[in-house]
């Protein structure tokens, strides 16, 4: 499909070669004279760990040059003699606002995790790219989870493929044509038959693969790991969502609003709250204590850790040391500690969802994932569980853990993400359907 036709979504689970198969079509369409060269879009670890992991790890690409455009130099690599350029989604804006795209004189784009272009809003990547789009012969998109949020994360997407032809020209009409607006006006909640309208429009475009239909995978269980709120740290949560204010200890918790409310809760719920001049107040060690236990019960077997807190990492590493993978974490200190999890070194690999979400295989090491607080994020919840769920685990199954305080905004997070989940894997699950029928 990838050489028949000029514009393709690979929708394949992580662990089935989106990477590779992605090479070899670039590489068959420049044997034969179609394309030149290939600008690849990618997170930042995936641009340095996977693109050219691949490269390298097959004979058949191993002619194919590549150059990673990142760093105070970037700019300097523009001019190299490079079959492949990998870019950061970052430098979306440094590349095509001043032309600069020009001078790497790609005729192929390869968007890896496309979901990185799904906000339409303006200034964005996606605003920034899609004035370009013509320039390119074959435009390519990555991902495993297309519609994390729901069918509107698909607009964008598409439209990187074929800038409108099947979703239309503007993201207003399609609303208005799939969607229904809520009372409050913020909302918008998918037609009846929303989704079998869209899979119609887009199913030419897109080819979805299922790991389970390929490869032989372990069973992915569940377990909620309850957690009481003693009594004191109750009313602290119920101050804070009633109130928007909390006195602790020598400081003081303002929120602005609902929604801050909201993430102060949350901070509450797993035990520490920085009050407002970002101090951090202890209010409770429930959880803390139910992931020691966890970590006791499982004797050693490694499991990966995932924290959305800075000072709950803190907590966490007091009890249960361990390295961690976060945004303030360098890639050479990444690096090191991937590599001494993954060698068995250290029971625990501690790290942020948006920095452990792509580009690591750690299916080997461990068959174990702990969120120490439920992520709203749905493609990163999903993205982190692939690091371990995925081809070459030999684990029987693969255990996920979610460490929830009871009665609180933790079980909604798991409801959110429950919701979310059964969308999107509704629209994969149609995609499927209809490759096995043709």
């Amino acid at each position: 499909m990838m050489l028949q036709q000029a514009c393709v979504g690979l929708f394949l689970d992580p662990g089935l070669g989106k990477t590779a198969i992605a090479l070899a079509a670039f590489k068959l369409l420049k044997k034969a004279g179609y394309v030149k060269r290939m600008l690849v879009i990618a997170p930042l670890r995936p641009c340095y760990s996977v693109w050219p992991a691949e490269i390298s790890k097959w004979a058949n690409f191993g002619d194919l040059r590549y150059c990673i455009l990142h760093g105070p130099d970037r700019g300097d690599m523009l001019d190299l003699d490079a079959d492949i350029f990998i870019m950061n989604v970052d430098n979306t804006r440094w590349l095509f606002e001043e032309q600069r795209w020009k001078r790497i004189h790609a005729d192929v784009l390869c968007v890896d995790e496309s979901t990185k272009f799904k906000n339409y809003a303006a200034k964005t990547r996606f605003q920034v790219i899609k004035r370009y789009l013509n320039e390119f012969k074959r435009r390519w998109i990555l991902s495993g989870t297309p519609a994390p949020n729901g069918l509107m994360d698909l607009f964008t997407q598409i439209y990187l493929l074929d800038q409108g032809a099947a979703l239309g020209q503007f993201i207003t009409k399609f609303r208005i044509t799939y969607f229904v607006q809520s009372y409050s006006g913020y909302d918008w909640f998918p037609m009846p038959d929303a989704l079998s309208k869209i899979t119609d429009k887009i199913a030419p475009l897109v080819i979805r693969l299922k790991a389970e239909d390929y490869v032989e995978m372990p069973d992915l269980q569940y377990i909620n790991v309850e957690v009481e709120l003693p009594s004191d740290a109750r009313e602290a949560y119920r101050r804070m969502e009633d109130q928007f204010f909390l006195k602790v200890q020598e400081g003081e918790v303002v929120a602005s609003n609902a929604a801050v409310a909201g993430g102060k809760c949350r901070q509450i719920s797993n035990g520490r709250v920085y009050d407002i001049g970002r101090a951090v107040y202890d209010i409770h060690t429930a959880k803390l204590q139910a992931f020691e236990d966890l970590v006791e019960e499982l004797s050693g077997q490694p499991a990966l850790v995932l924290y959305e807190f800075k000072h709950d990492l803190e907590a966490m590493r007091t009890r249960v040391p361990g390295p961690s993978v976060g945004g303030d974490t360098s890639t050479k200190n990444a690096e090191e500690a991937i590599a001494a999890f993954n060698a068995g070194l250290v029971p625990v690999l501690y790290g942020h969802p948006a920095s452990v979400g792509h580009g690591l295989n750690l299916q080997e090491a461990a068959h174990h994932v702990i969120f120490y607080c439920p992520t709203w994020d749905l493609e990163l919840h999903d993205q982190v569980i692939r690091r371990v769920y995925r081809q070459g685990q030999k684990a029987a199954k693969v255990l996920v853990y979610h460490i929830v305080a009871k009665d609180t905004l933790d079980t909604t997070v798991l409801e959110v993400l429950h919701s979310k989940d059964r969308t999107q894997k509704t629209l994969l699950e149609a995609f499927t359907n209809r490759a096995s029928l043709c």
